[in-house]
């Protein structure tokens, strides 16, 4: 894990396509967290209710208790004086107000560690974590392994027919793929 600062906020994003360990990241950096006895609060989103809803959970199922809520104004609420740290999985899915929460919480010298997909299965940019990667201190892309080509793989490959842009799932839905071998839907 890298250092967190004392006596001033930071904001770390661990971004990249399905299955290439954003969550697993984000909970090894919070388990550090409770070993130094940080005072922690973790967040996901009400739509990912895909293996617990009262856990972050990855897909090697490690996990971490976490708050699930709505939108990103209901951190507010959970946030004390003496929060140290602020985990925060599957940003894609939280409202634009996330990067406005993200940067109040560093103001207050709060250490922010947010996971999320960097594009959506478009290979289009992803709701706020744009934003969040350009407000970031730090940011990690991760990657995955191609399942048709076992190249790197950088993209979420839907593999089912559904034009909605949000649909939750995992192995069922989604493939790690590399550029070559990504087909991007017909819009």
């Amino acid at each position: 894990m890298k250092y967190i600062p004392k006596g001033m906020g930071w904001i770390d994003v661990i971004t990249g396509c399905m299955f290439s360990g954003k969550s697993e990241e984000l909970i090894r950096r919070l388990r550090r967290v409770v070993i130094a006895k940080k005072e922690l609060v973790v967040f996901k989103p009400e739509i990912d209710d895909r293996y617990d809803e009262a856990y972050v959970v990855s897909h090697s199922a490690q996990k971490i208790e976490a708050i699930n809520i709505r939108n990103s104004n209901e951190i507010a609420r959970y946030i004390k004086d003496t929060t140290e740290v602020v985990g925060i999985d599957e940003a894609q899915f939280f409202d634009r107000g996330i990067v406005d929460v993200v940067g109040e919480l560093a103001s207050r010298g709060i250490c922010v560690i947010i996971a999320g997909l960097d594009q959506d299965y478009k290979g289009k940019p992803f709701g706020p974590m744009p934003e969040l990667t350009a407000i970031a201190d730090d940011v990690l892309k991760t990657q995955a392994i191609c399942m048709r080509c076992g190249n790197p793989a950088t993209k979420t490959q839907r593999i089912v027919k559904n034009d909605a842009q949000i649909l939750v799932g995992a192995n069922e839905l989604y493939e790690a793929r590399c550029r070559n071998c990504f087909e991007a839907p017909e819009a």
